[in-house]
């Protein structure tokens, strides 16, 4: 809840009767009045955080002048953070976005029809709970003085965490700027806050239940209440209308990887498939021993460390600055490769001065309108990609030629004008750009961003590590020079399509793998962290388009790569470090493919289909249901994530205005059939 008890949205300020909030277990008397409605929410982090908000927002001018409901939080995880933002998971992960660009609350810059809530991004509301408590302190030290008590406060309050965390947490907090990275159990505490601020905001007298479950079906007629069954229960939750917020999701193996799963069990070898890193059983990989690791994205950088840091090992700074890895000796080796072989870009750490990139330019609604006009579905790479890359050109040459007209041979007026006549991807581009720009180093050349290791062939191992490590140290030097800020305006480009892609649903998955390679990658200090463990041989790189194949005859896993031909590396042991795929069909999630079964439709890439105004989840027939929704990564209408920088007009918060708007009018139109009944 809010620190501030005067605040309207804390559940004590006298002119609020707080919503209710049901504990897990309780048992509620039935009603002896017609019963409000009800709606269940499956999934209870933070996009179903994002979703009560935009409730409690909408609802006094949707859904009648505070007019109760009863809400279902099913979970069997904590509300707020959910399974993937959890508090107890190990305090050496980090997010990978800095704090001042965190924020659950919408902004002037989301396209939404409700009310703007405004609330602190984690860096705010570190820094509020941080006063806070300094103000209390002083207050209480000064009335302890006038009784001659103030070592006897100091004492007492000096552990006391703002927004009551633990105290680990507290000091964190108190300590987090803007700029920092924080600690994913930090993260959660600030989601939790949110959610109770949410719950908060909610009609007074709306009813919550918290059920630490796991939905398995929902069942009921299009046009009648719905059942939400839950694992172990003999009586399902009835409600008016159903959203899923499932967030990420464990999968069944595809081929390759029950193939992999079957040679490890066969000779007694360890394979990790895809899965979320903080839930792999790391332990089983033993010191000393060689890990292949096929990824080398943000799942990477959390087995990285959970193996390293996690095992005892510390890093310290050499005399000349650099860091160096002390290990403890319970590390495996770890040899990582992926389809690139270089890891994910570190994230940009300055911010940008002057003019932003004027987008979408090439690539916004009117383009999205005709792509959706066209008959059939667009084809991404030959309908969709040229109009990215003609956006990111834009913005990569609107700061080069703004901020640094050194850099560039003519006036941007005249550049823009003939940059806009040129057909996307072009050779007419190609030569304006040549002309106009004379280093190439300053141009955008977004095949080599997409493939920095292809063609480029190394004579041995070790070749490859020291110019992996050249590439890293060069990435970091680039990403903390504001002298390259055109990347800092091609990431803002990049966060602008992300957030028109979403209108054309299921677009393939390279998009996806792209924008996080350039956009979503880890906080530099962590890629500093690699340099020295690559230093220190606790991470040997095995470079572009890695493979892994199996030696029954010798009984390992043998990985090689494009990069150095005729090399090869065998290991007892294999882990893919990415997230399974969000697809329907082998979800692990019993409700999300009984949906299928029961005639949700799929797209081809078999995400789960919803209306792109709403998110109701669509039938094969292509209806949208009258009363079930779906948002989240398993659905073609996808968004980045459930927070988001501020200002960013992001994706998640208009899904989410726009599917708790559809909710409340659906709510508003069968309370008004009940009143006509009754």
């Amino acid at each position: 809840m809010s620190a501030n008890p005067d605040h309207p949205a804390h559940p004590d300020h006298p002119f609020r009767a707080p919503a209710t909030v049901v504990p897990p277990g309780t048992v509620v008397p039935p009603a002896t009045v017609v019963p409000p409605a009800t709606v269940v929410i499956v999934g209870a982090g933070p996009r179903a955080t994002g979703l009560i908000e935009r409730i409690a927002a909408n609802a006094p001018g949707l859904y009648g002048d505070g007019t109760p409901f009863e809400l279902h939080l099913v979970d069997p995880h904590p509300p707020g953070g959910g399974r993937i933002w959890r508090p107890d998971q190990s305090p050496l992960l980090w997010m990978n976005s800095m704090a001042e660009d965190v924020t659950m609350f919408t902004d002037e810059s989301v396209e939404r029809e409700g009310p703007i809530r405004p609330g602190p991004s984690l860096a705010e509301w570190a820094r509020e709970a941080r006063e806070a408590r300094e103000a209390r302190e002083v207050r209480e030290i000064r009335e302890a003085r006038e009784a001659r008590e103030v070592r006897e406060v100091r004492e007492a309050r000096g552990g006391e965490p703002p927004h009551a965390l633990p105290s680990e947490l507290a000091a964190e907090a108190a300590a987090l700027t803007g700029r920092s990275f924080a600690t994913r159990r930090l993260q959660s505490a600030y989601l939790r806050w949110v959610y109770e601020r949410a719950v908060a905001d909610l009609p007074p007298g709306t009813t919550v239940h918290e059920h630490r479950d796991r939905a398995v079906r929902v069942t009921g007629p299009r046009d009648g209440r719905q059942q939400v069954w839950l694992e172990g229960r003999t009586a399902p939750l009835t409600a008016d209308a159903v959203i899923l917020a499932l967030g990420h999701l464990d999968a069944e193996p595809d081929a390759e990887q029950r193939a992999l799963t079957a040679f490890a069990a066969e000779h007694q070898l360890i394979h990790f498939p895809p899965e979320y890193t903080a839930d792999s059983d790391v332990n089983a990989l033993r010191p000393g021993e060689p890990v292949i690791v096929r990824g080398l994205g943000l799942a990477f950088v959390d087995l990285m460390v959970l193996l390293t840091e996690g095992r005892g090992g510390r890093y310290e700074r050499g005399a000349d600055g650099e860091l160096v890895y002390r290990p403890s000796g319970r590390e495996p080796v770890l040899y990582a490769g992926s389809r690139r072989g270089v890891p994910y870009h570190a994230k940009i750490g300055y911010s940008l001065s002057g003019e932003r990139p004027p987008v979408p330019r090439f690539f916004g609604p009117a383009e999205v309108d005709a792509l959706l006009a066209r008959p059939g579905r667009p084809d991404f790479r030959r309908d969709v990609w040229p109009l990215i890359a003609k956006e990111l050109g834009f913005a990569h040459y609107h700061r080069l030629f703004t901020a640094h007209p050194e850099r560039v041979a003519g006036e941007w007026s005249a550049f823009e004008e003939k940059y806009a006549a040129c057909p996307p991807g072009s050779p007419d581009l190609d030569v304006l750009v040549a002309a106009a720009v004379p280093d190439p180093a300053d141009r955008l050349d977004l095949d080599t961003l997409d493939h920095p290791l292809a063609g480029l062939r190394f004579g041995d191992p070790e070749a490859l590590q020291q110019a992996l490590r050249g590439h890293i140290e060069a990435d970091l030097a680039r990403r903390h020079d504001p002298a390259h800020s055109p990347d800092l305006a091609v990431f803002l480009a990049l966060l602008s399509v992300y957030g028109q892609l979403i209108r054309l649903g299921d677009i393939g998955g390279w998009w996806h793998g792209f924008f996080s390679f350039l956009a979503s990658g880890p906080p530099g200090p962590r890629l500093e962290q690699l340099l020295a463990l690559s230093r220190a041989g606790v991470v040997r790189f095995l470079g572009a388009e890695t493979t892994v194949t199996t030696d029954p005859v010798r009984g390992v896993f043998r990985a090689s790569s494009a990069s150095v031909p005729g090399h090869a590396v065998e290991a007892r042991a294999l882990v893919e470090a990415r997230l399974p795929e969000p697809t329907v069909d082998r979800s692990r999630d019993t409700l999300l493919r009984s949906l299928h079964r029961d005639g949700a439709a799929a797209t081809p890439a078999g995400l789960l289909a919803v209306s792109p105004a709403d998110a109701r989840i669509l039938d094969r027939a292509g209806r949208p249901h009258p009363r079930r929704f779906a948002l989240g990564p398993h659905t073609d209408a996808r968004a980045s994530g459930a927070f988001a920088r501020p200002g960013t007009n992001a994706p998640a918060f208009r899904q989410n205005d726009a599917t708790a708007r559809a909710l409340l009018r659906c709510l508003r139109e069968l309370s008004c059939r009940a009143t006509v009944t009754a």
